[in-house]
């Protein structure tokens, strides 16, 4: 059994001072409340500052050393996704740190070009697997959610949590909630999400962070205002659940 939390708050775009204040208090009180997992939003640091982007990434490596000591002070897995530098454009990358080891690296593979992320983004070419101290975790980011293979591929794979940082906006409040529970149901498995919420540049974000189980029930959610939501895991439902329906005995990849 473990304990997981999703941190859900308004990113200030381009205040790193002040959405990591945010970050290093809410770390603390859900370590307080026996979390082992905590999931941070998408672009936690900066939001979507174009403009500045790339100077802004610049601090990313400084960051993740913090977390590294935070992590391992308040006995933490942090996931959570910030610009890191590229050439002319930055990846968005969760660096999976696991008690002051970093454990893993994810740089988001589809990016949302509709609101012009390929512009100022490259591309990941690679998924992330990591064995942690809370058990086998994959990764995805927000736009991630609506490619159904890439979760297959890590549930094939033996992902027990898949953890999902987010920005995911109104009014898709139907789609997040959808793909997230089709995410957990279709992959018999725990899924974690961290989505912003409140005004954040042009855009409203609804919050709806869900901490989902392997039949689907919702464990835990949030509201669309600033908050912790946490939730215990007990990693045998994934083995009795698949047991009970052998979804992965009886696929017929061949075929399809």
């Amino acid at each position: 059994m473990i304990t997981a939390a999703s941190i859900q708050f308004t990113i200030k775009p381009g205040d790193i001072d002040s959405n990591l204040a945010h970050v290093r208090a809410a770390l603390k009180r859900v370590s307080n409340q026996g979390a082992q997992l905590a999931v941070l939003p998408e672009m936690w640091t900066t939001g979507f500052s174009y403009k500045n982007l790339g100077t802004l990434a610049m601090r990313t490596a400084d960051i993740v050393t913090e977390l590294l000591e935070l992590s391992r002070e308040l006995g933490l897995v942090i996931v959570g996704s910030m610009p890191e530098p590229n050439g002319d454009k930055v990846f968005n990358t969760i660096h999976l740190i696991d008690n002051g080891r970093l454990t893993g690296v994810y740089r988001k593979i589809h990016l949302f070009s509709l609101l012009g992320e390929d512009r100022s983004f490259s591309s990941g070419d690679g998924w992330l697997l990591a064995k942690t101290s809370v058990g086998t975790i994959g990764v995805i980011i927000c736009y991630d959610l609506r490619f159904p293979e890439l979760t297959r591929r890590l549930a094939l794979e033996g992902a027990q949590i898949v953890c999902v940082p987010a920005q995911w906006p109104k009014p898709r409040d139907v789609h997040w909630r959808t793909l997230l529970l089709a995410r957990a149901i279709e992959n018999q498995l725990f899924v974690v999400s961290s989505n912003a919420c409140g005004v954040i540049g042009k855009l409203d974000f609804f919050g709806m962070s869900m901490i989902i189980g392997p039949k689907g029930e919702v464990l835990a959610a949030a509201d669309n205002s600033e908050t912790e939501i946490i939730a215990k895991l007990n990693m045998q439902e994934i083995t009795d659940w698949r047991d009970q329906i052998p979804c992965f005995n009886d696929r017929r990849p061949e075929l399809y």
